[in-house]
């Protein structure tokens, strides 16, 4: 189903433009297994929208596809970066519009799967233009963050930009500190540039996007995070992120879930059976801020159950067939 707005700005004829398939949903939903369900039968190939999966060797903390799966479907936007390098949401939606282009190019449909939120609202709508970073001012907030407590920064922008403040959660640091960065260089709230024209978003045109969304029942759900996790460290995810921390040092990437439990354990700050107990309320807890995300997102259409499910293919199938009409 096409989203309301990018009907409204797409170029040419907007039943004439090329289809894009989006599975979104939280993570451990199967949204792999439907995506290369949804590639065979459709001649699709898949752009994985995850922030970590981007980087070359963080495998088992991503679930990323894996090789013998890559085999069944081409694949894009898997291991494009070594984990120093620094991958943001804007980089990654350059790209993500590329691989669109070459894919409707090759008269292939693409399918867009995964669950790093602010990737995808990159990709579909263009990113805020706000000021440029500044790095010693971030540094100087995440320094100050750490010697106050919890909650300052959240004070500190609700005294610059009380809008920001209500909708940025008072414990996502990273936003907060860019709403701050925001507010100081631009010299008025952000909120304010959100809605200027200053603040322009670049929507992704030339398309019409079906939205799919899985949200199968929360306990099952937290049932085959749990098992997932445990299993990550059964495969050795503790060695993998020793070999990550060795190649690459304390780098940002290494924060993610999983690979930070991960580096807890060697750290002796956790036991391993405590590691994957702090890994699977983590991924709980993720997959929870995702389905509020993606509740945010327009037009959505929404099948209650995993998609590794049979009846969720034949309904994900005939909604693109549908679309295809």
């Amino acid at each position: 189903m096409q989203a309301a707005g990018i009907r409204e700005q797409a170029t040419g004829n907007p039943e004439q433009d090329p289809l894009v398939v989006i599975l979104l949903g939280p993570t451990g939903s199967g949204k792999t297994a439907l995506s290369l369900e949804l590639a065979a039968r459709f001649g699709g190939e898949i752009v994985s929208c995850d922030s970590v999966a981007v980087y070359r060797g963080m495998d088992l903390g991503s679930a990323k596809a894996s090789a013998d799966e890559r085999k069944r479907a081409p694949h894009h936007l898997i291991d494009i970066a070594d984990p120093d390098e620094p991958m943001t949401a804007g980089e990654y939606a350059r790209r993500g519009r590329q691989a669109l282009k070459a894919i409707t190019g090759r008269g292939r449909l693409p399918i867009v799967t995964g669950g790093t939120g602010l990737y995808l609202r990159a990709l579909t709508e263009g990113l805020f233009a706000g000021p440029q970073r500044d790095e010693e001012l971030r540094e100087r907030l995440r320094r100050s963050a750490e010697a106050r407590g919890s909650g300052w920064l959240h004070r500190v922008l609700a005294r610059l930009d009380r809008g920001s403040a209500e909708r940025i959660h008072g414990n996502d640091v990273p936003k907060l500190i860019r709403a701050i960065e925001v507010c100081l260089a631009g010299r008025r709230p952000m909120s304010e540039l959100l809605a200027s024209e200053d603040g322009a978003r670049d929507p992704l045109t030339g398309y019409r996007l079906l939205r799919i969304g899985l949200n199968p029942p929360r306990g099952a759900l937290y049932e085959r995070l749990n098992r997932r996790c445990a299993e990550m460290f059964a495969a050795g995810l503790v060695e993998e992120t020793r070999g990550l921390l060795g190649r690459f040092g304390r780098v940002k990437a290494l924060d993610s879930l999983g690979y930070r439990q991960g580096l807890a354990v060697l750290a002796g700050i956790l036991s391993m059976q405590a590691g994957v107990e702090a890994a699977q309320q983590g991924h709980r807890n993720y997959a929870k801020r995702q389905l509020t995300w993606f509740r945010r997102e327009p037009d959505v259409r929404w099948i209650d159950a995993f998609g590794d499910e049979a009846e969720t293919v034949c309904l994900a199938a005939g909604l693109v067939e549908q679309s295809r009409l």
